[in-house]
């Protein structure tokens, strides 16, 4: 009998064997994948974990009532994506936020999209905009 579905190739189909709550996939020399359980409801995965670093979590929130130097640079964080400085630092892995030396303001931030925002030396928070800056603790 004829392949209905002419574009799909049976032999390039991985193959799945279950034995006993096991189960093993192979695909091709050197390729294969795993998944062991006693029972459907406890599944063990094993995996390395040795990429995952730990994450700095805020512990409480507030909002910001009047402009500051430390609201302009939380604002400027939080229009491009992130918390806070801490929270980009960790993103991205980088050290130092490039600044203006006048200022001191955020001078490029870097969205998780890789496309970069560039601020201004003069304050970009305005005063209607200040309420939604959320500041964070640690």
């Amino acid at each position: 009998m004829e392949n209905p579905f002419g574009f799909m190739d049976t032999n390039a189909v991985p193959c799945a064997s279950f034995s006993s709550g096991e189960a093993h996939m192979t695909e091709g020399p050197g390729m294969s994948c795993s998944r062991e359980a006693d029972s459907l409801e406890n599944t063990k995965l094993t995996g390395d974990l040795s990429g995952a670093s730990a994450e700095i979590k805020p512990k409480s929130i507030r909002r910001a009532k009047t402009w500051s130097g430390e609201v302009e640079n939380l604002y400027r964080f939080q229009q491009a994506g992130y918390r806070d400085e801490t929270e980009y630092k960790q993103v991205k892995h980088v050290s130092v936020v490039e600044r203006w030396p006048e200022t001191g303001f955020v001078k490029k931030l870097q969205r998780r999209d890789n496309t970069f925002y560039y601020y201004d030396k003069e304050r970009e928070c305005e005063d209607k905009e200040v309420h939604k800056v959320k500041v964070y603790a640690y």
